[in-house]
């Protein structure tokens, strides 16, 4: 028979899997799978229901009650489930016994957002972070492995290094890891050369929440050509351009978007590229006005600049995409913006408006930092109006 390639193989069934636990609403915990499911269909799979227990704490064993498995098993054989996707992350007893009990594919959020940057990945700096930070979550689920490639058929969550069967082994896979670490400390060191080489320009960095609108901001100020897609984790490559406001020069970058519960591994991966934002002189803090979850996406943002140590950055607040709001809804940001401790710009990068503000408001805070910098320049750069 002949295989025809044209044939588009269908994408894997999914259900998502969250506990309403202490201190957590059900409404909160519907918000959080939205967020998963978005996850799912960015990796390339079809939710198809949720499975929602309240829970004062995980089952140490399986997650959910045995009720609740019991629920999800039956579901699963009649509705010919491929993946079960779990909202947090699990321990190897966990991941080892779910498998065994319901014979599919398990993966938690942590997998599923390490498996998206190893498809976003298009460099080799970008992919050695990645295949690092997948190894770093693979070593302490060694346990059960072999058993678990025998069912393995691709697809969802397989990307990188667990499709090889033989670096199941912990010895091959610390080497790999040692090798990796390696591989980027080398890489650190370039990328800190060029960062130095970059001269005293004030550099400026596009931070945020994931699918916030950076890039889409990057290519509109820059003409970089930065991928951007509506897609979770478009961008993993940091971008550095040359942009000139008035007679003001400065640089600015594009880095990784942030996300609830972004894995510690893809910290620490991706270290040479947080340096950007860590060494930034200015933060573009953007984020997305039209959201329902704005506040507790701009909560996590600031929490993982602490956690990266650069939470006392100067910064601008850009709420993008107010072309998705109404005028009543606009005016509510405005006032619940009002008093602030960074300046507010509210813009949408795909209409350009509110641009002149933020090129204003971006020449002015570059220029603060600059005169600081070079007090005897001040005459160069004069107060500009737009």
């Amino acid at each position: 028979m002949i295989e025809n390639k044209n044939i588009k193989a269908s994408p894997e069934r999914a259900i998502l899997v969250g506990l309403v636990t202490k201190g957590q609403t059900r409404q909160e915990l519907e918000e959080y799978l939205n967020e998963l499911e978005f996850l799912v269909r960015t990796a390339g799979g079809q939710p198809v229901k949720r499975f929602i227990q309240t829970l004062s704490h995980p089952n140490p064993q399986t997650f959910v009650g045995k009720g609740k498995l019991e629920e999800i098993r039956r579901f699963i054989v009649e509705n010919r489930i491929d993946t079960v996707v779990f909202d947090d992350e699990l321990s190897p007893a966990q991941q080892f016994r779910l498998e065994k009990e319901l014979s599919v594919k398990i993966l938690d959020r942590t997998t599923l957002i390490l498996d998206i940057f190893a498809m976003r990945a298009r460099t080799a700096h970008a992919r050695t972070q990645v295949e690092l930070a997948q190894y770093q979550y693979l070593l302490p689920r060694l346990k059960g492995m072999w058993t678990h490639l025998e069912r393995q058929r691709g697809g969802i969550g397989m990307r990188g290094p667990g499709e090889r069967e033989i670096e199941t082994d912990r010895r091959i896979v610390n080497k790999r890891i040692a090798d990796l670490k390696k591989q980027l400390a080398k890489i650190d060191k370039q990328k800190k050369v060029q960062r130095s080489n970059r001269g005293k320009l004030v550099r400026v960095a596009l931070v945020g929440y994931t699918n916030v609108g950076k890039s889409t901001l990057m290519n509109a100020l820059a003409k970089s050509g930065v991928f951007a897609e509506n897609k979770l984790f478009a961008t993993l490559d940091t971008k550095v351009d040359k942009i000139q406001i008035g007679n003001l020069p400065f640089l600015l970058s594009d880095t990784v978007g942030f996300i609830r519960k972004l894995p510690t591994q893809l910290i620490e991966a991706f270290k040479s590229t947080l340096d950007e934002i860590r060494e930034a002189d200015l933060l573009l803090h953007v984020a997305d006005a039209a959201h329902p979850q704005m506040q507790k996406h701009l909560t996590t943002v600031r929490e993982t600049l602490a956690e990266i140590g650069a939470a006392n950055k100067n910064s601008i607040l850009v709420l993008n995409k107010i072309d998705r709001i109404t005028p009543e809804q606009l005016t509510v940001l405005k006032n619940q913006f009002k008093i602030y401790d960074s300046p507010v710009v509210m813009i949408s990068a795909i209409s350009k408006k509110g641009f002149d503000r933020l090129r204003k408001t971006l020449y002015d805070e570059v220029r603060k930092i600059h005169i600081k910098r070079y007090p005897h320049n001040d005459f160069l750069y004069p107060d500009l109006e737009f």
